[in-house]
């Protein structure tokens, strides 16, 4: 992918929609990439593994649509460039600095609480292509109570939190991430940055998974964005799962949240 600015990247603005992800995917799938579907708000949103994802008005709901970004092998890998991106975001418009932090494998944080996800989803289109969505909500003046982990929103912490102007901010930062990355060629210096942002690093941990949970000193990720768990003598890797911190209880995994 060349070198691309805000500029290049169109906006498709709604007052309510479904799911801005859906409305991604459909202008991929028609081969029309470069676009952010944003939404005042969501009648259906969703986050990873289907949770609900609570959608008021006055909080940022964007998605980008993509086409051909990359092989679908690195596809994983965007999650870290919105992460990134995202992050300096949020940091041009609050100047929260280290308040804000990454959390495996797709959360932002402020003060250790939960202010934004990301949801990427993707397939093929008729040509045998890799179409993408990319979807980031950021909780701006309200946030949910009953999550698997705790939230927050950027008015409750007493932030700047006008949604259009983080909107503005984003477009910037991912354009510029999305260049840096090159279609997985720059990963490493997208990796680099997100360790730099990242919470936890080198603390105990919990990582529930479908398969069970597991416990353990987070020690780095990989050089495909898999989160690296130390247990004892033995260092595991991790595609996905849900990571819990200190005193950070996980409910029962039959509960639902963003």
């Amino acid at each position: 992918m060349g070198a691309t600015g805000a500029s290049d990247f169109s906006v498709e603005r709604h007052a309510e929609i479904g799911s801005t992800n859906d409305a991604a995917l459909a202008h991929a799938r028609a081969g029309r990439g470069n676009v952010w579907v944003v939404a005042g708000m969501q009648a259906t949103g969703r986050g990873r593994s289907g949770r609900v994802w609570s959608s008021p008005h006055g909080n940022l709901h964007a998605s980008l649509a993509l086409v051909d970004p990359c092989a679908s092998r690195v596809a994983p890998q965007l999650g870290f460039v919105a992460g990134v991106a995202i992050h300096a975001a949020a940091e041009k418009l609050t100047a929260a600095g280290p308040r804000l932090r990454l959390k495996w494998p797709n959360d932002l944080l402020l003060d250790g609480a939960k202010l934004s996800g990301l949801l990427v989803e993707g397939g093929q289109d008729g040509q045998g292509r890799l179409v993408v969505a990319v979807g980031i909500g950021v909780n701006c003046i309200a946030h949910p109570s009953d999550t698997p982990y705790p939230a927050i929103d950027l008015a409750a912490a007493g932030l700047a939190s006008d949604a259009d102007e983080l909107f503005a901010a984003l477009r910037t930062e991912f354009a510029e991430r999305l260049a840096l990355w090159n279609r997985g060629a720059g990963f490493p210096a997208i990796r680099a940055e997100w360790l730099g942002r990242a919470h936890g690093l080198g603390a105990p941990i919990r990582v529930r998974r479908p398969d069970g949970e597991r416990s353990g000193v987070f020690r780095d990720i990989d050089a495909d964005g898999r989160l690296l768990l130390a247990c004892g003598s033995e260092t595991i890797s991790i595609e996905a799962g849900d990571v819990f911190f200190g005193s950070h209880e996980p409910p029962p995994a039959v509960a639902k949240g963003p």
